[in-house]
């Protein structure tokens, strides 16, 4: 799980709308491009099958494109990467959380070892870890549905 891992200077995040370095190629070992900025909504309208997807589809959707846009050639995203975009892309999720024992334990985990990368799934169970334990899901929970 070694290699050279982006700076994050080198690597400008951006909000859902905004300009994001394209996607790789389809093949995770196919080397990049100096990619031109496309959005992340443009990157979704492009893949016709998520056309008429479900609102889950597309969140699901809009993760992998987010993901495999900060990824290196090989799929695999450093930690101080996957960092940053917990705190930028989902910071709804982690803003109030930095007293929680187990955030801590999750963001101290991200700074040690930087030369481990995090592949996609690792990724998903990061983001579905800061999700489970976020003071917004139980605003999330107690939201009432609007008819």
């Amino acid at each position: 799980m070694g290699g050279c891992m982006h700076s994050i200077q080198d690597q400008a995040l951006h909000s859902e709308g905004e300009a994001i370095p394209s996607a790789a190629p389809t093949s995770t070992v196919a080397p990049r491009k100096m990619p031109k900025s496309i959005s992340i909504s443009k990157q979704l309208t492009s893949i016709k099958a998520l056309g008429k997807g479900s609102d889950l589809e597309k969140a699901i959707a809009t993760t992998a494109l987010i993901f495999r846009n900060f990824s290196d050639p090989d799929g695999k995203l450093g930690k101080a990467t996957a960092k940053n975009l917990l705190q930028t892309q989902f910071r709804n999720f982690t803003e109030g959380q930095e007293t929680k024992p187990k955030y801590r334990e999750i963001l101290s985990e991200l700074d040690e070892h930087t030369e481990n990368k995090l592949d996609f799934e690792d990724f998903m169970i990061l983001l579905l870890s800061i999700t489970v334990m976020s003071d917004l899901l139980q605003d999330i929970w107690s939201a009432k549905i609007m008819k």
